[in-house]
């Protein structure tokens, strides 16, 4: 593909809660073996694009030791691969990525050594699958400065949490308002953007200059009427998982036969880091419906309608409902948790109940010495 990838996986987001203090949001677990920037590598490597950058930042390390291999997303070759670009203090900088523009300003020499034509930008907090290469064409043949692909959310998902949009029949963007208080528009950014990399450089180089630091703010809205801006409308699944609800219905959404078969049984594949770990055990007794076990885990109660992540351990009588249990979590005998999301490494003592309730998701962080109990 003639386009080098940028991944913006650097912002931290407190509408993730507690969820928020251990990782970057696009480091959360989904779907039992994944992490959300698996989806936006795979997608870069489906679309056959070689030369991938991705800019972290807060509560880097977790995502970073993922990444510490690029041969599960086919980035392990000679010519391009995939870079990871935390912030550095330079003789001229000395500050954190400001923003969106700014971690791209910091690394603008990424940009200026490259030799493709165009840049895809993409967050890394997104759930989809798309062929960037037909994004590419549409941006072509508008002969657009920018594209911006969009999904169309539903009022749950609260649309004025996004970019919302309004185009014209031709598709070009009328509108373009940022988190607005009241959304009069289902159609939202998905975050992801294509846009010449010349054109990039010089937009990039303006708002350093007039300090500004944010990419939609600062050149999409600002330019949007001395720009051509088009919007490509993504009609398959899709979901942004940087709030707690949200996060939660995603994984729950794998439950669903169909998600589940768009994303692991249809080309192309969604690729991870791929630990080795014996398969899920369940003891006599167990009771296991409509539920997704990762490898690892081993499983002594009663698991319906929930997500377990990997090396998860469910002792005796125990009853998870509606719940979503992270990675390496210990839950003793006799322990009750429904509409929860359980934090990774955590140990639940036995004989314990856990209950999100009126709608609302619990998030349960103990911080129990598992070995001293």
């Amino acid at each position: 593909m003639r386009a080098i990838g940028i991944v913006l996986a650097g912002g931290n987001n407190s509408r993730m809660r507690e969820l928020s203090n251990k990782r970057a949001t696009a480091a959360m677990p989904i779907a039992g073996g994944f992490r959300s920037i698996d989806f936006v590598l795979s997608n870069m490597s489906n679309s056959h694009i070689q030369k991938v950058a991705v800019f972290t930042q807060y509560n880097a390390k977790s995502l970073n030791e993922h990444l510490n291999s690029s041969k599960w997303w086919d980035f392990g070759r000679k010519q391009g691969g995939l870079y990871i670009f935390t912030p550095t203090t330079t003789p001229e900088n000395s500050y954190w990525y400001r923003g969106t523009a700014d971690a791209i300003a910091q690394n603008l020499s990424f940009l200026k050594n490259s030799h493709e034509p165009y840049v895809v930008i993409a967050s890394g907090d997104g759930v989809y699958k798309l062929d960037y290469n037909k994004v590419l064409e549409y941006h072509i043949a508008k002969k657009a400065d920018f594209t911006v692909v969009t999904a169309n959310v539903e009022e749950k998902d609260d649309p004025s949490r996004f970019g919302v949009i309004k185009t014209d029949a031709d598709g070009r963007v009328t509108e373009f308002e940022e988190k607005p208080i009241s959304a009069t528009s289902s159609q939202v950014s998905a975050g992801i953007y294509i846009v010449r990399r010349r054109l990039l450089i010089e937009l990039i180089e303006k708002t350093a200059e007039e300090e500004r630091y944010d990419f939609v703010k600062d050149i999409l809205i600002r330019y949007k009427n001395i720009k051509k801006i088009y919007a490509y409308q993504m009609t398959n699944y899709w979901s942004n998982i940087s709030s707690v609800d949200s996060y939660f219905r995603t994984n729950m959404d794998f439950l669903k036969k169909d998600v589940r078969d768009y994303f692991f049984k249809e080309y192309p594949d969604i690729y991870s880091k791929v630990e080795d770990l014996p398969p899920a055990k369940y003891n006599t007794g167990s009771v296991v419906k409509n539920s997704l076990v990762s490898s690892g885990c081993i499983i002594n109660g009663d698991v319906e309608n929930s997500v377990l992540f990997k090396k998860a351990f469910v002792g005796n009588n125990c009853v998870i409902k509606n719940s979503v249990i992270l990675n390496d979590v210990y839950i003793g005998d006799n322990t009750y948790i429904e509409n929860c999301i359980v934090e990774s490494r955590d140990t639940i003592r036995a004989n314990t109940k856990y209950v999100g309730e009126n709608g609302e998701i619990r998030i349960v962080v103990e911080k129990n010495e598992r070995y001293a109990l």
